[in-house]
């Protein structure tokens, strides 16, 4: 496995994460706590919820959490839940025990067994949560509003819900205050562009996400908060670009990138490219054909072409082809589609093999080792090896034991499975909760230092085109 930069079999701890962001504030009276609120009925000695921050972070931060005023040692049930925008509930829950002077503090105190997750986990109420409908995935559609997290505490351990002693909301938001959310509706191009505070230029980056179609905003959003220009993509599935997924022309994306490169807040002389699964071929694509690349970052990418032929001036490439009957359906009607592939080194399979060797950038993969979508890992290394073969610098692979599909910004809970568009039943995405939420925490900052290490000189005003 010599094509790995870097393994990584552990994780930066929580509390060095939570350290990032200074310490905790110090105890303060109940009544004088913003945003938290005893239990209807209770005395000024009720239990109260502390957060920290008060009142509203951003979604990708941590966020501290404690409880003052119970009992010496006293047993609780915390319960965490949140509606998405459709409504659909996602909850989860942890059993602990306050500390001799009454305090509980989900940094210092660990979660007992029988709730959905034990250990110290500081952030756990929130990767740990999980939807009530099945197969649904927490998704963030208007990055203008924050999900609001309801927290509750409960008395004692039991199987039904206890007394409550408390409860509070805390805002997760989505822009950082200054940020700014440009739509973008110019020539053939549907995005939206998210712009820094201040007079820039800024490094710029289009991202690009998978099957599902539309116009995620919530990574571009939340990468705009760290200084970057991020121009989110919708390539099929939304407003006047076609329903389907059946065929890409390259031109289209050329247009973005030339988009970008001719913005006044962007700096040149090129930009990056972040694409998650099936936007990862794409931009892999982009970088192979299209001029203006000085960075691209996969995250859980094929270096095939997927699921619709790509076209760029006369050049045609087929998608990998699959084997429907290559994929298992378990008990519960769930796929497992990691087979469906054919292999891109083997028979005319290997016309689907993105000549990557032609890309003028640097490659960063994320690689989740547990990913059922596809086999990840193996187009990592296979993209090094044709990359070197031909005398390109070595790509750097990052690969998480543990990590599924689904590598989104921190704090997301793990989708364990979900419908997948292409493949019309639910599939597995694999991964396991705990890996995977630290997979997402370390991820996230390896391509924040890989854009800030690329995305450095002149603004460049003039497309480039092949």
């Amino acid at each position: 496995m010599g094509a790995l930069t870097l393994c990584r079999a552990s994780f930066c701890c929580w509390q060095k994460w939570l350290s990032r962001f200074g310490p905790a504030p110090q105890h303060h009276s109940p009544l004088q706590i913003p945003g938290v609120s005893p239990a209807r009925g209770l005395s000024s000695m009720a239990a109260t919820i502390r957060f920290s921050p008060a009142t509203r972070s951003l979604f990708d931060e941590p966020l501290g959490i404690a409880v003052q005023g119970l009992g010496p040692r006293q047993q609780v049930t915390l319960r965490a839940s949140l509606r998405d925008e459709a409504g659909e509930l996602f909850e989860a829950h942890a059993r602990y025990q306050a500390a001799e002077d009454g305090e509980l503090d989900l940094a210092r105190c660990p979660a007992l067994p029988g709730g959905s997750f034990s250990g110290l986990e500081p952030m756990g109420l929130l990767w740990a949560l999980q939807p009530r409908k099945p197969f649904w995935r927490l998704v963030k559609r208007d990055v203008l509003t924050p999900f609001r997290l309801q927290l509750e505490v409960l008395e004692g351990h039991g199987d039904g819900p206890g007394r409550l002693l408390a409860q509070a909301q805390h805002e997760r938001a989505f822009l950082r205050d200054g940020v700014r959310r440009v739509p973008v509706r110019e020539g053939r191009i549907r995005a939206t562009l998210f712009l820094p505070p201040g007079n820039g230029p800024f490094p710029g980056v289009i991202d690009l996400y998978g099957t599902g179609g539309g116009l995620p905003e919530y990574r571009a959003c939340l990468l705009a908060n760290y200084g970057f220009a991020v121009l989110a993509l919708a390539f099929y599935g939304y407003e006047d670009l076609p329903k389907g997924m059946k065929e890409f022309n390259l031109e289209y994306f050329e247009e973005a990138v030339n988009y970008m490169l001719q913005h006044n807040q962007v700096k040149g002389p090129g930009i990056g490219l972040l694409g998650f699964s099936k936007g990862g071929d794409l931009c892999i694509s982009m970088a192979s054909f299209l001029k203006g690349i000085t960075a691209t970052a996969v995250i859980n990418g094929s270096v095939a072409n997927v699921g619709a032929v790509l076209r760029y001036k006369d050049v045609t490439i087929p998608p990998l082809s699959v084997n429907t009957k290559r994929i298992k359906v378990n008990k519960s009607g769930i796929g497992d589609i990691i087979d469906a592939l054919n292999n891109p080194l083997e028979g005319p399979d290997r016309q689907s093999f993105i000549p990557l060797e032609k890309a003028e950038c640097c490659f960063l993969f994320i690689v989740g080792q547990d990913d059922h979508n596809w086999k990840s890992e193996f187009f990592a290394v296979e993209g090094s090896k044709r990359l070197q073969a031909h005398g390109k610098e070595k790509p750097e692979i990052v690969c998480y034991p543990g990590a599924g599909h689904y590598i989104e910004p921190p704090f997301f809970p793990m989708c364990a499975a979900s419908m997948h568009l292409l493949v019309g039943m639910p599939v597995m995405w694999g991964g396991e909760p705990k890996a995977h939420c630290e997979a997402q925490i370390d991820a996230w900052q390896q391509i924040q230092a890989f854009f800030h290490r690329h995305l450095e000189g002149e603004p460049s005003r003039t497309a480039n085109k092949l």
